[in-house]
């Protein structure tokens, strides 16, 4: 079953918005105030039993309104007391849910009792406890979860003696127990509802959170409703919904969905309080380009944004950091190398921005430790894998040799006389002379020729590195067939099969990064941490 064409509420014109019916993300931003909790509640009404809400704030504590949706925790509970669930009444929708579990539980065990009377081979199915138990601790590693006289309880050792219960948890780990219990009863297809998912969770855990719970369930659509931008940017592929104002008398609101991974504007970003993460700003249109789908698993400490140009990049990196003093962080900058020289190279990395070791983005596909990654979780062969990509690349560079000599030598001669004709002269007479002897000094001929040999050298050499710094050629990657040799039908897939393992917390998620984080020459991570 697919998702219906979502539609927002009305704005002040009487318009109503939508977001198409793939979209699986959804983020409604603003300031404080501004109508976001209202605006997913209006949401939420309209959608009706589709809809599954979730909020921490409201779970954990004690309320007097209950949720009336038929799918709400507070609704199956309900269900489940009026047919004989013993037990006192639950104080909050967090107890209400573990409830629900236990109840589960038992159900689950009488059911394999009598099943396994008519048939010996039957198996114990898993239930939603299997699922809460091993993602609580997947989160919390150094937490166990013990389930004594019905009950769940908990213990930060592996001495059982030291456990306590669920009420001793702190707001974060109720929370987090809260998310993963809850998502568990959403109905099939839901749309569900977050409000303010980063409450009482340590900002380390949060992204890692959420990207368990969408991987769970990837059948649902989610919404979630924030005024951190840290939490907002994590969302990649995301519909953002920015919410400006709330007019109560006519129950209408001022909001505009923003274009696809469209970089978030001074205007927006003064507007939301938030981010405090250093801002990245990368090349690439924000929605198609492998830069704006890749760099943000790879430099999860930043906020990731899209401005198209290298220029763009360049500029934006320069003015931001001039103004550290108002705004208190650090922006960076990443663009490609193309046939930039080491001196160029220098100077960018100078001013904050980040060149790799590769000529362009698609080079860090078909990086060594990217490959054999790849080619192992497909169950390849990464030796052979990868040596047939090499030589595949270096076969195709000799092929182009020439070609790709002239165009180093053409972008070094236009950056040599754009930078030698900025001098400053004092007549006409002096530029003419300067410029009859320019050619002379530049020898475009000795620069190619120079080129040549240096190229020829890696081809002669197997030098693979060298070869991904300087070869620019978009057919590279489909030409190498490092897609197929890995098992996959093109470059599409392979590119989605290194997000993947992107978005794991896995140690192939490791290497991947640091095979990535090389070429920036920055420091590895650790084995098992991303």
């Amino acid at each position: 079953m697919k998702h219906s064409t979502l539609l927002l509420p009305a704005d002040g014109n009487g318009q109503q918005l939508n977001i198409p019916p793939d979209t699986m993300r959804i983020v409604v931003v603003g300031a404080n105030g501004t109508g976001k909790s209202r605006f997913t509640a209006r949401i939420a009404a309209d959608l009706g039993a589709e809809a599954y809400c979730m909020s921490a704030l409201n779970a954990l504590y004690e309320r007097d309104r209950t949720d009336p949706l038929p799918s709400s925790i507070d609704t199956l509970y309900a269900n489940a007391v009026a047919a004989g669930m013993p037990g006192e009444n639950r104080p909050n929708q967090l107890e209400r849910m573990m409830s629900l579990l236990m109840r589960d539980e038992m159900l689950n065990l009488i059911g394999y009792k009598i099943r396994h009377a008519e048939n010996p081979d039957t198996k114990l199915r898993p239930t939603r406890l299997d699922t809460v138990i091993s993602l609580w601790q997947e989160i919390f590693p150094d937490s166990k979860v013990l389930i004594e006289s019905g009950k769940l309880l908990f213990a930060r050792s592996m001495d059982e003696s030291d456990s306590y219960s669920a009420l001793k948890l702190s707001a974060g780990e109720k929370a987090v127990m809260y998310y993963i219990g809850a998502i568990t009863y959403a109905p099939k297809n839901a749309t569900v509802i977050v409000d303010s998912p980063e409450m009482f969770l340590h900002p380390t855990i949060t992204q890692s959170l959420w990207n368990r719970i969408e991987l769970l369930r990837p059948d649902c659509r989610f919404i979630y409703t924030t005024h951190d931008l840290d939490f907002a940017s994590s969302r990649t592929s995301a519909s953002v919904v920015w919410v400006r104002s709330y007019d109560a008398a006519e129950s209408t609101w001022d909001y505009q969905i923003l274009p696809p991974r469209e970089a978030i504007s001074d205007e927006i970003y003064m507007a939301i309080i938030g981010a405090r993460k250093p801002v990245l700003f990368i090349e690439g249109d924000g929605k198609n380009s492998i830069d704006s789908k890749l760099y943000p698993l790879i430099f999860k400490d930043y906020t990731v944004q899209s401005l198209g140009s290298c220029n763009k990049v360049i500029e934006s990196t320069r003015t931001f950091n001039d103004l550290n003093a108002f705004h208190h962080m650090d922006s960076y900058g990443i663009v490609d190398r193309d046939r930039r020289d080491e001196k160029e190279v220098a100077y960018l990395r100078g001013k904050k921005v980040m060149v790799p070791e590769v000529a362009e983005v698609e080079n860090i596909l078909i990086l060594e430790q990217v490959i054999r990654t790849v080619a192992k979780r497909r169950g390849k062969n990464p030796r052979h894998v990868f040596e047939s990509v090499r030589n595949s690349v270096l076969k195709q560079f000799s092929h182009d040799l020439h070609q790709q000599a002239l165009l180093h030598t053409r972008h070094r001669v236009k950056r040599t006389v754009e930078y030698r004709i900025d001098a400053r002269f004092a007549n006409i007479n002096m530029l003419e002379q300067h410029m009859r002897h320019l050619m002379e000094e530049i020898n475009p001929r000795q620069l190619y020729e120079s080129f040549c040999r240096d190229f020829r050298r890696y081809v002669e050499e197997g030098d693979y590195s060298s070869v991904l710094r300087v070869y620019n050629q978009k057919s590279m990657l489909p030409g190498c067939n490092v897609a197929g040799l890995c098992g996959l039908r093109n470059k599409e897939e392979y590119l989605a099969t290194i997000l993947n393992i992107l978005h794991e917390e896995s140690d192939d998620a490791t290497i991947l990064r640091n095979a990535i984080r090389s070429c920036f020459n920055l420091e590895p991570l650790k084995q098992g941490t991303n």
